[in-house]
């Protein structure tokens, strides 16, 4: 049983009341065998039938309760499953949460949206099927062969024997199954990021034309999930050929060996009887466990990729360092301190951020500027939690942290990123998002305050109006101005904006601008952007090149400092004229 497994929590009682009822069902099932060879050897000798009524109903009482524990184990690995996939997907969906847009920009939205859709039923099926075949996989097999060893001890030898050569056959189908699954699943996931990409981009590719040819790319991917999954399916069905093949041979040596001392007349037929029926059923749950492996195992292999990113969280904030409380405020005097915080996203590669030394006071609109790639969202992403430091620490008020991914800093922030993302859902319940317990009333403030009372009047459902997937469609701006009613609505006094009108023509963008600056009031803003001229109403500018923050003052401090902030506004300009 893989040990991920054993992790699970309750499992230890589930595991006990299934190992009890494995041990019933085993001893319904030499039970079973006893008293139908005996049935079988008194009518083959000629006695009445009357006369083995009894025992063949001792034969169907053990023949109903070896069901009736199959039932039982069926159901207690049915709800512990569902149970065990509810809350594996509610954390996976929780730490993706955590991890923020830029895990899921990362590692692919297609992949983990199917993860999280179509992986917590495969992890279901797998605990279903997984637990009840383990055990009796485990308990089964010895207590039958004991058995035989007091009723033939030819016959056991023989049984003994077989079984190691089994094993090791299944284990080395299982290692050419792992690989075949693996690259089943690599496949898997490159058409589910596909699919999502494609069907992202449909409209661009319509405009363009484009549309046709892409149909191409989208047949080659198909081509190689299909051609992965019938290798596998392949290498799963020549195995349940041959696992069943040698069973059978297996059952045949012992059958001929009966058989021949049957005929030499050195052995019963009672105990010979007895051995033949278990023979199958000693081999049964090996059997059921090969067969079962390949339908299981890429429910294992998504509860592993689903705990790996559940795991991320606990191997990283429980090593430790100290936690915000969860009822913490970030006050007018609060302090945040980045002390040499870094990032680095894999072993060989540049580190995004490096060696960041800042001192930023609550009320303080910060602008974060400097050319694409020098590490404005990452900062962004440290400051809003969405991204743990590989280097450094950062002091909240004096209190000493590894990172902010813990929620109490969460339920201070508000994110707008460049596209905000609208729900399929209502204008109402889109505006609510950080704030679901509000009122029309205070829904109609923030929509007038974010400039979008004229967009709710056009709607035929008004606030009711569906918007987004299936809805209405919003232009760049009106969704824009969805998320700064969002801010508007909530109370909470950090705000993050990560390039909000990179992707706004300049005309939306000043429409813009007096609403968000009117948003900025009295709150902690933290603006990364490349449009320099939001930075003459920043309290501080930071300055980003190549990862490191280069210079930190006031738009006058620095474009008298003439360095790397003097350069940008001078391109700025040059580029303008």
């Amino acid at each position: 049983m893989g040990r991920e497994l054993l992790g699970l929590k309750g499992i230890r009682p589930v595991m006990a009341a299934m190992a009890g009822l494995t041990l019933i069902q085993t001893i319904a099932i030499i039970l079973q065998a006893k008293w139908l060879a005996e049935t079988v050897s008194a009518l083959f000798a000629g006695e009445p039938l009357q006369e083995q009524y009894g025992t063949a109903v001792l034969f169907l009482s053990a023949f109903i309760v070896r069901q009736l524990t199959v039932l039982c184990q069926q159901s207690i690995a049915a709800r512990f499953a569902e149970v065990t996939g509810t809350r594996l997907r509610s954390q996976l969906m929780q730490r993706l949460f955590q991890l923020g847009p830029r895990y899921a920009g990362e590692n692919g939205t297609g992949s983990l949206v199917t993860l999280a859709l179509e992986g917590t039923p495969k992890f279901r099926n797998y605990i279903e099927l997984v637990l009840p075949r383990m055990l009796a996989g485990g308990f089964t097999p010895v207590l039958i062969l004991a058995y035989i060893y007091t009723r033939d001890t030819a016959s056991a030898v023989i049984l003994t024997i077989t079984m190691p050569i089994l094993i090791v056959f299944m284990i080395l189908v299982g290692l050419a199954a792992r690989k075949q699954t693996d690259k089943q699943m690599k496949s898997y996931r490159v058409l589910s990021n596909h699919f999502v990409d494609s069907l992202r981009g449909l409209e661009t590719l319509k405009f363009l034309g484009r549309s046709r040819a892409h149909s191409s790319t989208i047949a080659s991917v198909s081509d190689g999930y299909r051609s992965a999954t019938m290798k596998t399916l392949r290498t799963a069905f020549l195995s349940s050929f041959a696992l069943d093949f040698f069973t059978m041979l297996s059952v045949a040596s012992v059958a001929v060996s009966l058989g021949l001392r049957l005929v030499n007349g050195s052995m019963v037929l009672v105990p010979a009887l007895t051995v033949l029926i278990l023979a199958p059923e000693y081999f049964l749950p090996v059997r059921m466990v090969g067969a079962d492996f390949h339908a299981t195992l890429d429910g294992k292999e998504a509860g592993q990729a689903m705990q790996a990113i559940i795991d991320g969280k606990s191997a990283e904030e429980l090593s430790g360092k100290e936690q915000l409380k969860p009822d913490y405020t970030w006050k007018q005097d609060s302090k945040l301190v980045l002390k040499g915080i870094g990032v680095t996203r894999g072993e060989s590669s540049q580190p995004s951020l490096e060696g960041a030394e800042l001192e930023l006071r609550a009320g303080l609109k910060v602008g974060i500027i400097g050319e694409s790639g020098a590490g404005k969202s990452t900062l962004i992403d440290v400051l809003g939690g969405f991204l743990r430091p590989t280097d450094g620490h950062i002091e909240v008020d004096g209190q000493r942290l590894d990172s902010l991914t813990e929620a109490a800093w969460r339920k201070m922030t508000v994110y707008i990123p460049q596209q905000p993302y609208i729900f399929s859902s209502t204008l109402e319940e889109n505006v609510k998002f950080y704030t679901p317990q509000a009122s029309r009333e205070d829904v109609e403030r923030a929509v007038e305050s974010a400039g979008l009372s004229s967009l709710a009047a056009s709607l035929p459902g008004g606030y009711e109006e569906m918007i987004g997937g299936g809805g209405r469609t919003l232009s760049g701006g009106q969704e824009q101005r969805v998320a700064l009613a969002r801010a508007f609505l909530s109370d909470r006094p950090i705000i993050l904006l990560d390039e909000p009108t990179a992707h706004l023509d300049i005309e939306t963008e000043y429409e813009l601008k007096s609403t968000m600056l009117e948003l900025f009031e009295g709150k902690t803003v933290f603006l990364a952007t490349h449009r320099l001229h939001w930075m003459t109403e920043m309290d501080m500018i930071v300055v980003m090149d190549h990862g490191r923050v280069a210079e930190v003052g006031t738009h006058e401090q620095l474009m008298h400092k003439r360095g790397v902030y003097y350069s940008l506004v001078r391109e700025q300009e040059e580029g303008a004229a």
